[in-house]
């Protein structure tokens, strides 16, 4: 499958996936086509039991995604439009929704659509040299693929608004201390840093791995009482598993546990 992708590459190593958006030329930025290419290998990668976690990047050293096609976009009307921006949110929406772990290398700009990326991975660390921001208010548009929805739940609403209407990007330095990234790392180590965190995270038990971003992702949109309901229906789940039985063994054992995904 990874033969078909033109504007994407996908590796897999040990467990680990690579996702890099790959468009130097024009900063990585997102089209149709870029967006239909995230979105399929969303699907394979979530459906391949060798894959344990998810790196998402840019090519080269200067951008994440930083943004939008605006050569594509400015032709546009407005069917066109939320056609566009329903798609970008399906593609998101598969990385978000996918029950491995996905982590956000920004290794430069994310803007725009590079930025509402990031937001749909379930942790970001970002290089010390990258900026981050929504300018869609400059273009006289707003954010297409998530940005109103997902940022003020991650960094809350006063936050969010000022980043949206204001439209000026910020520094990693600044994302990280709002809650925007998990972490700032100097850009040399970018690479070896994000892949250590997924190497730990894909060497988890599976299915209590996808039972955990599951059960964050759906009590998220919920009350606290509801929450709790899904969170003990997925408590449940693991109690079924052979994992589970795996895991509290070798725990009383004092020996590292070995994975089925059963």
């Amino acid at each position: 499958m990874a033969a078909d992708y033109r504007n994407i590459s996908v590796e897999v190593d040990d467990g680990v996936a690579t996702l890099t958006v790959d468009r130097q030329e024009v900063l990585n930025a997102l089209d149709v086509r870029t967006t239909e290419e995230i979105a399929a290998a969303a699907i394979a990668l979530d459906a391949d039991p060798d894959v344990r976690a998810v790196i998402v990047t840019g090519g080269g050293d200067k951008a994440f995604v930083a943004g939008a096609d605006i050569s594509v976009l400015v032709t546009y009307g407005p069917e066109q439009g939320r056609r566009a921006a329903a798609a970008g949110q399906r593609a998101f929406d598969l990385l978000e929704r996918m029950g491995k772990p996905v982590i956000a290398a920004i290794n430069g700009y994310a803007l725009g659509g590079g930025c509402e990326l990031a937001l749909a991975c379930h942790i970001r660390i970002a290089s010390e040299r990258a900026k981050i921001g929504l300018p869609e208010i400059n273009l006289s548009i707003i954010p297409g693929h998530g940005g109103t929805q997902r940022l003020p739940r991650l960094v809350g609403k006063g936050r969010a608004l000022e980043l949206i209407c204001r439209g000026q990007p910020i520094d990693a330095e600044t994302a990280e201390r709002i809650g925007l990234v998990n972490q700032v790392v100097p850009h040399e180590e970018l690479g070896a840093v994000t892949q250590a965190l997924a190497a730990e995270l894909a060497s988890k038990a599976p299915i209590a791995m996808r039972y955990c971003i599951q059960a964050v992702n759906e009590g998220i949109e919920t009350s606290l009482v509801e929450g709790q309901v899904i969170e003990s229906t997925y408590f449940g789940l693991c109690c079924a598993t052979e994992d589970k039985k795996e895991g509290m063994t070798a725990f009383l054992e004092k020996r590292q546990a070995e994975w089925k995904g059963r």
